[in-house]
């Protein structure tokens, strides 16, 4: 399989497995990706963990692959490719890329679609897409302005100059960078401490944080209000509050020190 598919514990695994072509992108790869996306919300996961097998994350569009020469199913092939953003924004669950080695131009673009990204101290991120002749998808052209302003947004693409894992944290551009060996495992710490999130207020979270950038403040306070709402009573807003209140009373037991006892000299 050209991606694999795991699930274990409401946490989804999904690698991308063209190790040999440093998981470079074909139409059967998004497909597969596409294909996994939607199994993770048949299957209910509470999080996913992108990632890719090999020695990078993914090095963008195959570019040994034949160039497509029907319009038509050109256009479909790109639409395709923006699905996966697509899927990524309608997930009831958060989507967290594990990014090491290359992750450029389409690689680039489904890490930082994701909703939070994890990258390990060796990754390389870029946008060469300019420089071999070809245009930016997966809706980074909406992504990457709001993440660094538009004067920046130009500099990467049109540039098309690789930069770090550290500038993009500095850049705001992903959520964090760990040693190589520890990237899998703090990914998969990150997915379980979204899973064990209250999964209908998490998702609705998602949505109003996706969602309020792009439309007004009385749009973005309307859906706020609507989530808000519903949320208020729901069971898993009351078993959180009784936790928390059972936490609660826990530290302030913990804090009371018991009094000193005496006993009188014979």
């Amino acid at each position: 399989m050209v991606v694999q598919y795991s699930v274990v514990d409401g946490i989804c695994r999904i690698t991308l497995n063209r190790p040999e072509r440093l998981n470079a992108v074909t139409p059967e790869l998004v497909d597969r990706l596409c294909e996994c996306l939607e199994s993770a919300v048949k299957d209910r996961a509470r999080a996913v963990v992108l990632a890719g097998e090999g020695t990078s994350f993914c090095a963008g569009h195959d570019l040994k692959q034949q160039p497509i020469q029907d319009e038509e199913r050109r256009r479909q092939v790109v639409e395709r490719t923006q699905d996966v953003t697509r899927l990524i924004r309608a997930t009831p669950f958060p989507v967290i890329a594990a990014v090491h080695g290359y992750a450029m131009g389409a690689g680039c673009e489904f890490a930082l679609c994701s909703d939070f990204v994890v990258a390990a101290e060796s990754a390389i991120f870029g946008f060469p897409e300019v420089g071999v002749g070809l245009s930016i998808t997966g809706g980074i052209s909406h992504v990457l302005p709001l993440a660094v302003g538009m004067v920046r947004a130009k500099e990467l693409v049109l540039l098309g100059e690789r930069f770090s894992s550290t500038e993009a944290l500095g850049l705001g551009l992903i959520n964090r960078v760990v040693p190589d060996g520890e990237l899998a495992s703090c990914a998969l710490e990150i997915a379980a401490k979204f899973a064990a999130q209250p999964a209908a207020a998490l998702q609705y979270a998602k949505r109003c944080l996706d969602f309020g950038p792009e439309v007004g403040l009385e749009q973005a306070m309307h859906l706020e209000s609507l989530y808000a709402t519903m949320t208020q009573i729901s069971a898993e807003a009351r078993i959180a509050a009784e936790h928390f209140a059972e936490t609660r009373r826990g530290h302030q037991a913990s804090r009371v020190q018991p009094a000193a006892s005496t006993s009188p000299e014979s």
